[in-house]
């Protein structure tokens, strides 16, 4: 087949045409399309919040906001207000059974019998201040009219005002405890923040300030600890002298780990604290 050479050149013409379009877009760079970094964000870590828990006083009485009371002088004053009047009442009752205790002496040393009701009276009181029942019936009352007896009220309200910072302690507060005295049952109180680990003991808490004052005369008129302490108040029975309250603290030297530290200021205290203590005189 014969192709005329205007036909070839026709075609030609189309074919460089085309290649002239195309050969353009031929040479371009090829565009690589760049590639975004992933960022991964991390979720905000959640803290728990923290919830401080109030404690809840153990008891139902109303103290005063000892903490909020800026001045000094109307603090020692209210505090000692508050605390007296069972301090008071419980000395009064230790002194009738005291009472009762030096009228059974007389009466034995006159040889005079004793009812079975007095006889239950010793007893119980033997039991309740740990006077041995083996001892016969005069050394029973010899040794409860040794630990029947009172305390002054100006070293136990200083003693109180110490152990509780003038009333603004957790153990006041929570369990009317103005003395610290320890108990030994687990949920008898509240639980020292500072325990040492494998300690059992707590801060007993009390249901009234009278209670908490009962459970101190009682402590101090019992315990071993505190022999020297009712040996110094017996010889100032003896010889008729006023019981001190300076004399008596030096015999509170196991009331604290701090010892003769803590009687000095203690005595310290009842130095410093006189006009008050006199203003809460009886």
């Amino acid at each position: 087949m014969i192709v005329s050479k205007q036909r070839l050149l026709g075609f030609l013409f189309i074919v460089l045409l085309g290649i002239g379009l195309i050969a353009p877009f031929t040479f371009l760079p090829v565009q690589v399309k760049e590639q975004v970094p992933v960022v991964t964000v991390e979720e905000p870590k959640i803290i728990p919040k923290v919830v401080k828990v109030i404690e809840q006083p153990l008891h139902d009485v109303i103290l005063p906001d000892f903490a909020s009371i800026r001045d000094v002088k109307e603090k020692k004053k209210q505090f000692f207000a508050f605390i007296k009047p069972a301090i008071l009442a419980e000395n009064e009752s230790i002194l009738t059974l005291r009472s009762e205790v030096e009228r059974l002496i007389a009466q034995l040393t006159l040889e005079q019998p004793f009812t079975e009701q007095e006889h239950t009276f010793v007893a119980d009181l033997s039991k309740q201040y740990r006077v041995s029942k083996k001892f016969s019936l005069l050394r029973q009352l010899y040794e409860l009219q040794l630990k029947v007896d009172v305390i002054p009220p100006a070293l136990i309200l200083v003693q109180a005002a110490n152990e509780s910072a003038w009333g603004t302690s957790r153990f006041a507060r929570i369990g009317l405890n103005f003395f610290g005295v320890w108990c030994y049952k687990k949920g008898c109180g509240m639980v020292p923040s500072g325990r040492n680990v494998g300690a059992k003991h707590e801060v007993a808490a009390y249901s009234s300030v009278k209670q908490g004052v009962s459970r101190y005369l009682k402590n101090i008129n019992t315990n071993s600890a505190y022999m020297v302490f009712r040996t110094i108040r017996g010889q100032l029975r003896e010889q008729d002298q006023p019981l001190s309250p300076e004399i008596l603290a030096t015999g509170l030297i196991p009331y604290s780990e701090r010892g003769t530290d803590y009687v000095l200021e203690l005595t310290e205290m009842i130095r410093h604290n006189r006009r008050y203590l006199a203003l809460n005189a009886d």
